[in-house]
């Protein structure tokens, strides 16, 4: 009997998700919404991929470390949901009054956020270290910790 390694069951699965969702996200902007990338699209492409990895592997560790499937959704939904509307995602982050900016910016996911809308419409990219080590330690410790506790 074969075995596979969990990092290669978590790596297939991000990968094509990633990859999905980018050309999924991108048809729908491009058709609906007149998008087109301004930026760099291989910056964008890196970003995007950089900002899927943060969120999948908090995904994939509450999946390896939670009990059951119940708690595993509870979970992610308490940590989801704040995460997108405070991000920038679905609230406008600009239109945000100060305090909350002050919270947002401490959230992953609106410093991915920021980073995918520069990349995306050629801003110029403020402070790019912080958003970086941030997203980058988020996937080294919860990667870290969904593989430890991986069950198959």
């Amino acid at each position: 009997m074969a075995f596979v390694k969990p990092i290669a069951i978590l790596f297939v699965e991000i990968t094509i998700y990633s990859l999905v969702s980018l050309v999924l996200i991108y048809i729908v902007a491009f058709l609906f919404f007149d998008f087109q990338i301004r930026g760099n699209f291989l910056k964008f492409f890196l970003s995007f991929i950089l900002v899927m990895l943060s969120i999948f592997s908090i995904g994939m560790m509450l999946g390896g470390i939670a009990p059951n499937m119940k708690i595993t959704s509870t979970v992610a939904s308490i940590l989801y949901f704040p995460m997108l509307i405070f991000s920038g995602a679905s609230l406008p982050y600009e239109s945000m009054p100060n305090a909350l900016q002050n919270f947002a910016n401490l959230l992953h996911l609106t410093q991915g956020i920021k980073l995918l809308k520069a990349t995306g419409l050629g801003f110029p990219i403020d402070n790019i270290f912080f958003p970086i080590v941030l997203m980058v330690s988020i996937i080294m410790i919860c990667t870290t910790i969904s593989l430890k506790f991986f069950k198959c």
